[in-house]
């Protein structure tokens, strides 16, 4: 695998980054990304993934674009109104970047589907609105193997991690939430979400992703991001390895 003169120049802000370089974006070139939910969080990571040059992003969700998501899914405009989201988010990447393969999975991810769904992947990306699809997808990337990056976003809130729980000094994601089950008046549509606060999540979500197939600065796994768009802050803490937790310990 080679990066072309046109890969050269349209990558060249990374490439000439200490950190990345030639051999970071050949290892962005070849990996994939799994994205799970072509939302409020996965469609600034769809963009930014895109863009930066990931060889194969697999997008699955199997909604369909609503004028409603348009506050806060920058990906879909007025026309995919109606579309599969997957489809939709895909025609968006290929106008980013058409060196980039999709792989369109317009599916419900479910704990018999998962592993299916993320096999082949190099790190996944969780940005669903619904415990039990969090937890079958965190379940599916621990035993595959896989870096997982969770991001969640509430009204002005948001919060993001990576799990490796396989580790022996890492946490899994059950570390973190336990058996959590999803709860009456949880969703966005009763609580509300400020839209430019998905893409703050998104984007750390891709971000993340990046760090994980080039391996630039600090590892970032075993640690929580909190976000408060109200306080203007943001902290982060550290996350323990729970010693019986049901998945990892």
């Amino acid at each position: 695998m080679t990066l072309s003169d046109e890969e050269l120049n349209r990558y060249a802000r990374h490439i000439v980054l200490r950190e990345v370089g030639g051999a970071g974006q050949m290892r962005l070139k070849a990996a994939t990304v799994a994205i799970v939910g072509a939302g409020g969080i996965g469609s600034p990571a769809i963009q930014y993934l895109a863009a930066a040059g990931i060889g194969r992003l697999i997008v699955i969700d199997d909604d369909t674009v609503d004028l409603s998501n348009l506050q806060r899914q920058t990906v879909f405009g007025d026309a995919d109104v109606g579309a599969g989201k997957v489809a939709a988010a895909a025609h968006a990447a290929h106008r980013i970047n058409p060196h980039v393969v999709l792989d369109q999975r317009p599916e419900r991810l479910t704990p018999d589907t998962a592993a299916h769904l993320l096999g082949g992947a190099d790190v996944v990306i969780d940005g669903t609105d619904s415990f039990a699809t969090r937890l079958a997808v965190a379940d599916a990337a621990h035993g595959l193997r896989i870096p997982l990056v969770s991001s969640a976003v509430g009204q002005f809130e948001g919060q993001l991690g990576v799990f490796r729980g396989w580790e022996a000094d890492k946490p899994c994601y059950r570390c973190f939430v336990g058996n959590v089950v999803d709860q009456a008046g949880d969703s966005c549509a009763e609580q509300g979400v400020l839209g430019a606060m998905t893409g703050v999540m998104g984007s750390l979500a891709a971000l993340e992703a990046m760090r994980s197939v080039v391996g630039f600065g600090e590892d970032s796994a075993g640690k929580l991001l909190l976000v408060d768009a109200l306080a203007f802050r943001f902290r982060t803490i550290a996350l323990p390895k729970d010693p019986g937790c049901p998945a990892c310990g």
